[in-house]
């Protein structure tokens, strides 16, 4: 489905979250049909030296925190790919990566290029809000080998969401290799939250706004299955942060694994679990 630019400026303006929602599960359905993929992840502490105990049910391990110094980035995804294996290693946020070579004087490929021979395949994330210059960066680490798992919104840093997702939209023009998008903020200002009407709203926006980017993520662990849920109806198709844990106290039915393809199949869509590749892992 092809949205005009006028259709466009009605929906950023409209509070019709039905009409809004509609059309943005129409645009959805005509990427990915019924599909709908989640990731199962373990993550992992970035500080050198660590346990990590990686289970055969993840289908990424992801370095979560920002790296004290590059030797300690270097080290750490070391550690981690030698305890992962075939598994998909993950680390980091682009932005921080920025910020740490540019403190030791040392050019963001260069580090990019030493994780990779470290053992990473992905950066974790990038926050398009915090990079200095999201084109080069995001061109430096698909030059460097590595692939970028997701694009982030840090923090909502205006109110004109459409100015934002069209931003978005221009980068994924210039450097063609983001795969998914996530657009709701990672950290939220506890004095201004947002609300459930905000959260479905902005999905269905990035993903009318948006169309040159494949998928529209939702942070599972993040955001919970509530919203996660209603967000596959208005254009998510992509689940990110889902445990890799399948024996809880509860029972094996309320098991992360059972809960997402359970919320999934509510929605009255298709779950297919994906690695960090975003290869389809078999059922």
């Amino acid at each position: 489905m092809t949205v005009t630019d006028a259709e466009l400026s009605t929906y950023a303006s409209s509070h019709d979250i039905i009409t809004l929602g509609v059309a943005a599960d129409d645009a959805r359905r005509g990427k990915h049909a019924s599909r709908t993929t989640y990731l199962r992840v373990h993550d992992v502490d970035a500080a050198p030296g660590s346990a990590v105990d990686v289970p055969s049910t993840a289908g990424e391990v992801r370095i979560v925190g920002r790296p004290v110094s590059v030797a300690a980035a270097v080290a750490r995804v070391g550690e981690v790919a030698a305890a992962a294996g075939a598994v998909p290693v993950s680390g980091y946020s682009l932005a921080d990566l920025e910020e740490l070579a540019a403190a030791e004087q040392v050019p963001l490929r260069t580090l990019l290029e030493d994780l990779k021979r470290a053992g990473l395949e992905l950066v974790a994330e990038a926050p398009i809000d915090k990079l200095r210059d999201a084109r080069l960066a995001i061109e430096e680490t698909n030059i460097s080998g590595l692939s970028l798992a997701r694009l982030t919104v840090h923090a909502l840093p205006t109110a004109d969401i459409p100015a934002l997702y069209r931003q978005v939209a221009a980068l994924q023009q210039q450097v063609g290799v983001i795969r998914a998008f996530a657009p709701l903020p990672r950290s939220v200002n506890p004095a201004v939250p947002t609300t459930g009407y905000d959260d479905v709203r902005r999905v269905a926006l990035a993903r009318l706004f948006v169309p040159n980017i494949p998928s529209i993520q939702v942070d599972w662990a993040l955001y919970g299955p509530k919203l996660a849920q209603v967000a596959l109806t208005v254009g998510a198709d992509d689940l990110d942060g889902v445990s890799p844990v399948d024996t809880v106290p509860e029972g094996r039915r309320r098991a992360p694994l059972e809960e997402v393809r359970r919320n999934i199949s509510a929605a009255s869509l298709v779950p297919v679990e994906r690695d960090g590749r975003f290869d389809v892992r078999a059922q």
